[in-house]
C-alpha cells in the first residue's frame, strides 16, 4: 500500500509493469540501459493532490503609489513649463514684430452704387400693403387690391430709384470732398483718419496736429513692468527650462518693443495720410520710480527714411534710433557697451512742444474738451469692436411712400381722367422714420401676431400665399456680435454670381427682393432683420438660404451666443421660430431655407428648418454655395 496508489509488479525483474496513481508505466531493466515509458496514452491525471500556488496580490504598494504620484506631478510641471515657454516666445514675437507688417495705402474712396430695384419688387411691396386685412375669399376686394398695387408700383419704383440716385450723388460728392481735404493736409481730416487707423494698435497712438506737412503724434508705450520676469532657457543637460530675465535682457526686449511700436506707427500714419512728408513723434510711458508719465523718446522721421529702410527682422526695429532726425531716447548705452538698466524721463526743457505736452498731461481739463489729461487711461483702454456700418441705401417702406402720395395728390375731379403718375418725391434720409400724419384713406390694420410655431431641424412647412408677398426674418441674440446673411441659389445649390450673397457689405440683392434692414441693440438683446419678397425673386432663384455667423474678428463660435433665435413672419401674423444651437464647433450656421415646391399641381414656397454649419465661419459658408472669397 502506498499513499500514492496501489502498485503491483507483473513478470520478471527485467520487465515490469507498474500501475499506480502516476499511471501505468512499462519499465525495462535489461542490459546496461533502463527505459521507462507511459502507457496511459498521454492522458492527464484527472486529479492531483498538489497544493495550488498562492495567487499574488494585485494591489499596488505604497511605494508604487508614491512613485506614480511623483511621475504625475513631474508630467504636470513639464506641461505647465512647456506652455509657459510657448506663451513667452509668442509674446516676444508679437511685441517685437509689429513693424514688420505692411499697411494698405489710402486711396480715393469709392461709394458703392445703389441697388438695382426691379418692378417685381415694387409690385410685391405694393400688393403686400393693399392686401392687408382682406380675406382670401373676398375675391372682389383682392382683385381691386391687385389693380391698385399695379398702379402704385410704377410710381413707387420711380420714386425710390430717384431718391437712391440722388443719395449716391450726394455721398460721392462728400467722399470727393473728404479725399481732397486729406490731400490738402486739412488738420481735422488728417487727425481723424489717422486716429481711426490707430484704434487697434498695441501701443495706443494719437495724432495731435498738422503743420506744414508734418504730423505730430504721441504714442503710449506699455510700461516696463508689464514685461514678464522670466525667459526660456536650456539646462546644461539640454532640457528646456525657464530662468529669471536679467535686467539687461529685459531692457533690450523693452527697447526693441519701443522701436517696433514707433516704426509701425510711422508706417501706418504715412499710409493713411498720403500728403504727410514727416512725423514728429513722442513716446511716453510710466516711469517706474515715480509712477508718473514721462517722455522717453522723441524725434522726427521722414517718409523717405521709413520707406527706404528694410524691415525684415525684429532687430531691425532698433534702427529707429538711426534713421530719424534729432532723435533722443532715455535708454542709452553705457561706456562698457551695456544698456542702461533704468528708465528715466527725458529733459524736455529745450523742446517747447514737449514741455507743453507734459503740462497738458498734468492739466485737469473739462471732460468735454479734447485734452491729453487722461491719455494714460484713455489710450490704454481696449477699443470697442466696430459695428458693421448701417445700410446707406435703406429703402423707404411702401406705406410711408403711400402716405406721402395721398397727401401730395390733388383731389380728384368729378369725372377722373387717366393721368401720369406723380413725379418722384423729394429724397428721404436713408434711415429716417418721418412722423407723417394719418393718410386720408383708412388703411386696414394687420391682424394681431400669432404665437410663432416652433420648428426643429429637418421640419418643413408650406408657406401661406401671403408669405409670398412679404416675409420678415428676425435674428435675435445676446452676447458677442453676430450677423444675418442670405444666399440666393439656383437648382444646382450654388449662387449664380457673387451679387446673390446678401451680407453686411452687400445688403440688397435681386432688385430689392432680398435685403437686410439693419441691426439695432436694446440691452441686452441685439436684433437684425431682413425682408424677403419671394414672389419678386427671379425665376432662376430656387432657394433662399438664411444663415447666421459670428463676427469674423472675434474668432468665437455659436456657443458664445445666448438666447439666440431665428424667426420668420408674414403680414397675416403667422410666424415660425427656431432656436440657434449653441454649438462650440460652429462659427457659421444655416438656420432655414425657403425653397420652391409643387403641391397639388400648383407652385408653392416651403420653409425648412436646418441648423447645420461650418467650423471655418463665413468663408466656409460662402464657398459652399459658390461665392468667390478673396
Amino acid at each position: 500500500m502506498s499513499t500514492r496508489g496501489v502498485r503491483t509488479s507483473v513478470g520478471p525483474r527485467a520487465a515490469r509493469v507498474s500501475m499506480g496513481s502516476g499511471g501505468t508505466r512499462l519499465s525495462s531493466g535489461m542490459g546496461p540501459f533502463y527505459a521507462s515509458t507511459s502507457l496511459s496514452g498521454g492522458r492527464k491525471r484527472a486529479t492531483t493532490t498538489r497544493r495550488a500556488p498562492t495567487r499574488r496580490s494585485t494591489v499596488p504598494s505604497a511605494a508604487q503609489l508614491e512613485r506614480a504620484r511623483r511621475q504625475a506631478e513631474r508630467a504636470q510641471q513639464e506641461a505647465e513649463r512647456d506652455a509657459a515657454i510657448a506663451q513667452l516666445q509668442e509674446l516676444r514675437r508679437q511685441s517685437t514684430s509689429v513693424h514688420l507688417q505692411d499697411f494698405p495705402k489710402a486711396a480715393p474712396p469709392v461709394v458703392p452704387a445703389p441697388p438695382q430695384l426691379g418692378f417685381a419688387w415694387a409690385r410685391a411691396e405694393a400688393l403686400a400693403f393693399h392686401l392687408q386685412g382682406i380675406g382670401r375669399l373676398a375675391r372682389g376686394a383682392r382683385a381691386a387690391a391687385r389693380q391698385a398695387a399695379e398702379q402704385d408700383a410704377a410710381g413707387y419704383l420711380a420714386a425710390e430709384q430717384a431718391r437712391l440716385q440722388h443719395l449716391h450723388q450726394q455721398m460721392s460728392a462728400e467722399a470727393a470732398h473728404w479725399w481732397q481735404a486729406l490731400l490738402d493736409n486739412d488738420e481735422a481730416t488728417v487727425c481723424e483718419a489717422v486716429n481711426t487707423a490707430f484704434a487697434d494698435n498695441p501701443a495706443a497712438g494719437c495724432a495731435v496736429g498738422v503743420q506744414d506737412g508734418t504730423l505730430s503724434v504721441v504714442i503710449r508705450q506699455p510700461d516696463l513692468d508689464s514685461l514678464p520676469d522670466q525667459t526660456p532657457a536650456v539646462t546644461p543637460a539640454g532640457r528646456p527650462t525657464l530662468r529669471k530675465l536679467t535686467q539687461r535682457d529685459r531692457m533690450l526686449w523693452w527697447l526693441t518693443t519701443l522701436g517696433s511700436n514707433i516704426i509701425a506707427t510711422l508706417k501706418e500714419a504715412f499710409a493713411t495720410a498720403p500728403a504727410i512728408a514727416a512725423i514728429d513723434l513722442a513716446a511716453l510711458t510710466r516711469i517706474p520710480d515715480t509712477q508718473r508719465l514721462g517722455i522717453i523718446a522723441y524725434g522726427r522721421w521722414t517718409r523717405h527714411a521709413v520707406d527706404t529702410t528694410p524691415w525684415h527682422q525684429p532687430q531691425d526695429a532698433l534702427r529707429f534710433l538711426d534713421i530719424g532726425q534729432d532723435v533722443a531716447c532715455s535708454i542709452t548705452t553705457t561706456a562698457s557697451g551695456n544698456l542702461s538698466t533704468k528708465v528715466k524721463p527725458l529733459d524736455t526743457d529745450k523742446v517747447t512742444g514737449l514741455r507743453t505736452l507734459l503740462e497738458s498731461l498734468q492739466d485737469d481739463a473739462e471732460p468735454a474738451t479734447a485734452s491729453l489729461a487722461r491719455i494714460d487711461t484713455d489710450m490704454a483702454a481696449t477699443p470697442a469692436p466696430p459695428q458693421p456700418p448701417a445700410d446707406p441705401y435703406q429703402l423707404t417702406p411702401f406705406d410711408q411712400w403711400h402716405q406721402w402720395k395721398q397727401q401730395t395728390t390733388p383731389p380728384s375731379p368729378p369725372h377722373p381722367q387717366p393721368s401720369p403718375m406723380p413725379s418722384a418725391p423729394s429724397p428721404l434720409p436713408p434711415l429716417a422714420q418721418p412722423q407723417l400724419p394719418a393718410p386720408q384713406a383708412q388703411v386696414p390694420q394687420p391682424p394681431a401676431p400669432q404665437p410663432p410655431a416652433a420648428l426643429v431641424p429637418g421640419q418643413t412647412v408650406v408657406l401661406p400665399e401671403a408669405a409670398h408677398q412679404g416675409l420678415l426674418v428676425t435674428f435675435g441674440f445676446t452676447g458677442p456680435d453676430a450677423d444675418l446673411t442670405l444666399l440666393l441659389v439656383g437648382e444646382n445649390g450654388l449662387v449664380a454670381d457673387d451679387e446673390d450673397f446678401v451680407f453686411y457689405n452687400q445688403p440688397t440683392a435681386a432688385g430689392g427682393a432680398a435685403r437686410l434692414l439693419g441691426k439695432h441693440t436694446t440691452a441686452p438683446e441685439t436684433v437684425e432683420r431682413a425682408a424677403l419678397h419671394l414672389a419678386a425673386l427671379p425665376p432662376h432663384i430656387h432657394r433662399v438660404v438664411v444663415s447666421v455667423n459670428m463676427d469674423v474678428d472675434t474668432g468665437l463660435t455659436c456657443a458664445a451666443l445666448t438666447n439666440a433665435y431665428l424667426e420668420a413672419s408674414c403680414i397675416t401674423g403667422a410666424a415660425w421660430h427656431f432656436p440657434v444651437p449653441a454649438d462650440p464647433t460652429i462659427k457659421a450656421m444655416v438656420m432655414a431655407e425657403f425653397y420652391r415646391h409643387t403641391a397639388n399641381g400648383a407652385p408653392v414656397w416651403k420653409l425648412r428648418a436646418v441648423g447645420q454649419g461650418w467650423s471655418d465661419g463665413l468663408d466656409g459658408l460662402a464657398r459652399a454655395y459658390g461665392v468667390h472669397v478673396d
